[in-house]
């Protein structure tokens, strides 16, 4: 109201204002999501948390996919951040092909979803986190698991940051050529994240099991 000149005088002034509280962000557990998934009946919806968990890009995004997106021999899903318009490449493991497989060969991947508004994704996973008393997470937090796994792994913060789509093409190019002659050798980064995936994820399952046990 004060800054379209509705009010013509504060009746508290800007510093005396009570201060913002934001919520509590985390990343989801793999155990939350182990367990939304197995309890998830919809072929087309449980492919989607499953792809968020290994992508770990934005729910829109993930939507958004076609099989196009999906270049096989490179193992790698291929796309434009909607938010930023940041080309994105994530490369994926055996599980994640396994989920590519299940989905459709030609055209959308997720041909209901996609139509689908955010806010409505984001109140259906509400209701199978409610469901099994799973507090303080939404469909976001799966990007935040994705970079906490890539951190636990190792990957430097600018690999993180462009497989995240939080760099646009010409932060990515800077970071990409620092130093004469540097080159970015792919290839080393993509079998470093595999390796350090690998270990992390068998970590955390390690780790299910003995909770479960206790």
């Amino acid at each position: 109201a004060l800054d379209m000149t509705w009010l013509p005088w504060p009746v508290i002034v800007k510093r005396q204002w009570p201060k913002v509280q934001f919520k509590e962000k985390r990343a989801i557990k793999l155990e939350e999501h182990l367990a939304i998934v197995a309890r998830e009946q919809n072929a087309e919806r449980k492919a989607f948390y499953q792809l968020a968990w290994h992508l770990g890009a934005a729910q829109t995004d993930i939507a958004l996919l076609t099989a196009e997106d999906v270049n096989w021999k490179e193992r790698a899903v291929i796309f434009s951040r909607k938010k930023t318009g940041t080309r994105v490449i994530q490369f994926f493991d055996e599980e994640c092909a396994a989920v590519l497989r299940t989905l459709p060969a030609q055209g959308s991947l997720f041909p209901y979803l996609r139509t689908v508004r955010a806010g409505d994704r984001a109140t259906e996973f509400k209701q199978r986190c409610d469901g099994l008393k799973i507090k303080g997470v939404s469909l976001h937090c799966y990007r935040y698991a994705w970079a906490q796994r890539a951190r636990l792994a190792g990957m430097p913060i600018r690999f993180a940051q462009e497989a995240l789509g939080l760099l646009d093409g010409r932060d990515g190019a800077r970071l990409r050529g620092r130093g004469a002659g540097r080159r970015f050798d792919q290839g080393r980064v993509r079998r470093r994240v595999r390796k350090g995936r690998r270990r992390l994820d068998l970590r955390l399952r390690r780790q299910h099991v003995v909770d479960q046990e206790r």
